[in-house]
This record gives C-alpha cells, structure tokens and sequence, in this order.
C-alpha cells in the first residue's frame, strides 16, 4: 500500500459543483482533496463544451465553460485544494464513524472522515475505437490517457484523433516520442487552431507525420503493438509501424465504480436526503447531476446550493465538539480573513 493520504473531504469530480463544494467546505476550515478521471478539472464544462455559452449562473448573464471552470478555481484559490487528476476513485471502504478509505486506480490511497461524490453523470470513459482485437493491446501498447509522458520516450506513437486532446498530445510528445503519425479521418480538426498551425508546421518541416484514414486492424504478440493498418481516404490499405497508439474518440459517461460502494442506487442515480443531500450511508455524500430526490433539477446553481448545504452537516463529521456558527461572509472578519479579503 503507498503512503496513505489524509484530508478532512474527499472530493470524488471536480466539475463545477465539486469546485464549489471546497468553497463551502473551505470557508468551515475543512480540507479536501479531489479526484478526477479527467487530465483537467471542470468536468464536462471543461472537456464537454468549455466554448459553449452558459445563462443561468445567477448573477453572471453569460459565461462559457471554460469561463466558469476558472472563476471556480480563482475563488478556491485560498483553501489551497490539491487535485488528482487522471485517476479513477475504485474502492470506497468505511473503517470507522465516520472515516473512510478510497483507493484509486493507480493504487493511491486516501483516509478521510466525509465523501463527497460531484461526478456529475459518473465517471468520463473513454470511447473504444472500432477496431477488432484492440482490447488485448489496451494498458499496455494501446492507452486512452497520457499518465506519465516520460512513458513515451524514444517511441513510434501514432496518434488518432482531431479533437483538442489528439492535438494537445502530438505537440505534447513529439519532443520525447522517436516519431509521432497522426493519423484523422478528415484534413479537418476540431482542436484549437493555433494547435492546428503548430502541427501543420511539424508536419511541413518533415519533424512528423499526418495521415488521412482510420485503423483497421493492429499487429502485434503479447500485448506488445508493432504496428496498425490504415485505409485511407482513397481506399488504399498500408500500414503504419507503431508501439504506441494513443485513440482520442472522445469519452462516454458512465456510472463506473460508484455502484460497488455500498450506495443506494436508483437509475443510476444516487438517491439522497434533502437536508444535506447525504445518501444512505452516514459521512458520504452526493451533489450535482449525480445525485437525485423529489423535484431534482439538473442545473449548475442547483449543484452549488447542494454543496452549501452538504457542507453544514459534513462539519459535524469532520469537527464533532465543535458548534458551527453560521456566518454571512459579507459581513464576517473571519471569514473574509480566509478568503484574503483586505
């Protein structure tokens, strides 16, 4: 077991309701650590549409994603959260009254005394790309994530995609990888187009190459990828030698683990309480699109006013002796001490 990390809230997402439920919790003196699938924070206002325009955030008339995902992060900024993103919340085990073990994917392990699930529709899985026997490659040649990029050194990567995350990665690696082929069914990308131009600079230096086509079958023994056939726009078949194939297909939501931690399910929903929205099991609680009760409604500043609540009773978890004054933080010194408030 690794070294065992203690906060006072585990986060489990780190969308927007997530990122102002450590407000909340921040403004109580109660710690958190999040935990996230996703290489970013913001959830689906991040990956999903960070462009995409938003109306309904009280008090601010327009604002995009990406836009909200940062003023989020700016107001937590004084609570000091540490993320830990690219990884995937397995196990949740209850190991006194309250606290909690949760253990990761990548073998991390948290001590906590409250749960906080804000994974919004469950867990961003990566979408599988229709090519036959793929899944003996996957974790070992074949990955849908980038963990460690010093993995990729001295590799022939081919890379499939034309979103922002193909983009990101080609320009992220080419400095490590032996050779990076990018392969796109159209010469057309959804990434940012500065991401676009820098490639297309690569690619006319000779430093790389792109491929127009789609994957048809791979090769390789042991798991071990030597190399991947393409058809291309022109119906001509060739191969592409590879030991690395990185398939950026987008992501799909699923429910993932969160149905093997003992929690109330309901449609693949978390049914909870509306005092606190605390699910069936004491210390764990779940807020935003994740979550459900009579007259749930699945909007951002719903979210928020779940966290705020959830926050009061996760106080009596993490500080039992200690009588939680309720304070107005346009009016409270102390408060506005925590925030930096001059």
């Amino acid at each position: 077991m690794s070294d065992v990390i203690k906060t006072d809230v585990l986060i489990i997402g780190a969308g927007p309701c997530g990122l102002f439920a450590a407000f909340e919790l921040g403004l109580l003196d109660m710690k958190a650590h999040f935990v996230d699938i996703l290489d970013k924070v913001g959830g689906q206002c991040a990956e999903l549409y960070p462009e995409k325009p938003i109306y309904d955030i009280p008090g601010i008339p327009h604002v995009s994603g990406q836009g909200l995902t940062d003023a989020l992060m700016e107001q937590i900024k004084p609570f000091h959260p540490t993320f830990h993103l690219g990884e995937m919340i397995e196990t949740v085990e209850k190991i006194g009254d309250p606290l909690f073990r949760c253990t990761t994917d990548t073998g991390k392990v948290f001590e906590c005394k409250v749960v906080v699930i804000a994974a919004g529709g469950g867990s961003f899985q990566p979408k599988r790309p229709p090519v036959p026997g793929i899944e003996a490659y996957e974790g070992t040649s074949v990955h849908y994530a980038v963990r460690k990029m010093e993995n990729f050194r001295d590799k022939n990567v081919l890379i499939v995609g034309g979103g922002d995350s193909a983009l990101d990665w080609t320009l992220n690696l080419h400095p490590l990888a032996k050779r990076i082929t990018l392969l796109h069914r159209r010469d057309d990308f959804r990434a940012a187009p500065h991401s676009v131009e820098q490639m297309r600079a690569l690619v006319a230096g000779g430093r790389m190459d792109l491929r127009l086509g789609q994957v048809t079958a791979l090769s390789g023994a042991d798991g071990q990828l030597t190399g991947a056939t393409v058809k291309g726009n022109d119906n001509n078949v060739s191969d592409i030698a590879c030991d690395t194939m990185l398939p950026f297909f987008g992501l799909t939501m699923k429910l993932g683990p969160v149905a093997n931690w003992g929690i109330a399910l309901e449609n693949n929903l978390v049914p909870v309480e509306t005092s606190a929205f605390e699910t069936n099991v004491s210390g764990i609680f779940a807020i935003g699109d994740i979550n459900t009760y009579p007259g749930k409604i699945k909007l951002i500043l719903c979210g928020f006013h779940e966290g705020a609540l959830m926050s009061q009773k996760a106080h009596r978890y993490v500080y039992p002796e200690k009588r939680l004054v309720f304070q107005y933080t346009t009016s409270s010194s102390s408060l506005q001490k925590k925030l930096g408030v001059n």
